[in-house]
Parts: C-alpha cells; structure tokens; sequence
C-alpha cells in the first residue's frame, strides 16, 4: 500500500515539515507538492488542497490532521502521533489543527 500526500510547497512551514518526513518516512509513503502538478493531475480542487492536508489512501482522502497522523505513521515515529487520535485529544487536536491551517490559507492566499 503506499499512500501520497498532498502538502503546499509555498509554505515555510509545510515545506519544512515535509522536508524532515522525507529524511525519515518509509518507502510507503509518497509527499506531493500541490504546486508541481497539473490541476489536471489533482485528485481534488487545488484551493481544497492548500486549506488543509490531503492524504490519498487507497482511493480514498483523508484531510487535515488525520491526514498527517497518517503521513507520520510511515516512520517510526507514528506512535507518538497516534496519541492525538485518542478520544479526549482528537476534538483539541483537530481544533487547532483546523484553527492553524485557517489561518495559514488566509495568510498565504487571501
């Protein structure tokens, strides 16, 4: 199974994110610039992908912070990510998570 990730590459953050998942990830995992393809290439709306993580797991997408739990479970350190899927974490998780990415579409693209 290898799962891709669609990620902003005009993001400091992200890129910088991205950039240590590369060094660490194992081969199932695939990190894809939004910006080096097409919009034809794209498996959803480019807007949609630079507003939150998009991860295409076997035809399927799983967004936002699910999305890069997902991403860090091809290293070994998903574990310790796994923590914010937990039933007391995940609400606050995907609060800031969500608030976070909000902020940055709106700093970045509006």
């Amino acid at each position: 199974m290898t799962d891709t990730l669609f990620y902003d590459g005009q993001c400091p953050l992200c890129a910088k994110e991205m950039a240590r998942l590369e060094q660490i990830k194992g081969a199932g995992l695939v990190l894809q610039d939004i910006h080096a393809l097409d919009s034809d290439a794209l498996p959803a709306s480019k807007e949609q992908l630079l507003k939150v993580l998009h991860l295409e797991r076997e035809g399927q997408m799983i967004t936002g912070i699910d999305a890069n739990i997902a991403a860090w479970e091809h290293t070994r350190f998903g574990a310790l990510w796994r923590i914010l899927r937990w039933p007391l974490v995940k609400p606050i998780a995907r609060a800031a998570y969500n608030g976070w990415a909000s902020r940055r579409y709106k700093r970045l693209y509006s």
